[in-house]
């Protein structure tokens, strides 16, 4: 006897979706130094950053599993960049082009960038965004709402863009968690889930006729053993 799709515990497989595969950047320098890493601050990946892209690497190397990807995005910012450009080689059939894009970038700073997270708490009043996430981070900076806003429409123009294809998008953590607040029905009113997305860690998502699906979150296998 067949099961009504709509009683189905276990979502079929659906070949004409649109894939939508979401990668930290490995660890920044940033990161290890505590500085707020908008354009300014951002200055690419640390050596531990740089080792967990090559261990991602030569994971899809070794799957294929994205010998399927139509095209390869990545956020503007040196440390999403250098993961991307690392990582390529395993992406479709290894000669796609990095297309940089600005929308899938970080929670803009403004006046924060490139200012350590001491020096920033000192100069400016940290939001309290769990109450209310429209407050910008820093004089011309972004608020939480706005990015969420911002980097959720910019991954579903990228899904849109490539309707049927598998998209590989290197990212952020900010990103990441923008995404499940926007895609998937997240309920009791919240702002912000507290992800802890590792770097280098893989989120993918699953798109067909306007509905999103979560296929995997936080796997960063490659560098956790």
């Amino acid at each position: 006897m067949s099961v009504p799709s709509g009683v189905r515990t276990v979502a079929p497989v659906i070949a004409e979706a649109t894939r939508l595969s979401l990668v930290r950047h490995g660890e920044a320098a940033c990161n290890v130094s505590g500085v707020v890493g908008g354009p300014k601050g951002c200055t690419g990946l640390s050596p531990t950053g740089v080792a967990q892209a090559e261990a991602l690497r030569r994971r899809l190397a070794d799957s294929g599993a994205w010998k399927d990807a139509a095209a390869l995005y990545a956020s503007i910012l040196p440390r999403a960049l250098d993961t991307a450009g690392i990582v390529a080689p395993t992406v479709g059939d290894g000669s796609l082009e990095v297309v940089a894009d600005c929308g899938v970038c970080e929670l803009h700073p403004g006046a924060a960038d490139g200012l350590d997270w001491a020096s920033f708490a000192e100069r400016f009043s940290v939001p309290d965004w769990d109450s209310d996430p429209g407050v910008p981070l820093a004089p011309g900076a972004e608020s939480w709402s706005g990015f969420v806003a911002r980097a959720s429409g910019a991954l579903a123009q990228l899904a849109e863009r490539h309707a049927g294809e598998h998209v590989v998008v290197v990212c952020h953590a900010g990103v990441v968690e923008a995404a499940v607040l926007a895609f998937l029905p997240v309920g009791g009113g919240r702002h912000r889930m507290g992800l802890r997305t590792d770097h280098t860690a893989i989120t993918e998502f699953e798109r067909q006729e306007g509905q999103w699906r979560l296929l995997r979150y936080n796997d960063a296998a490659h560098v956790n053993g």
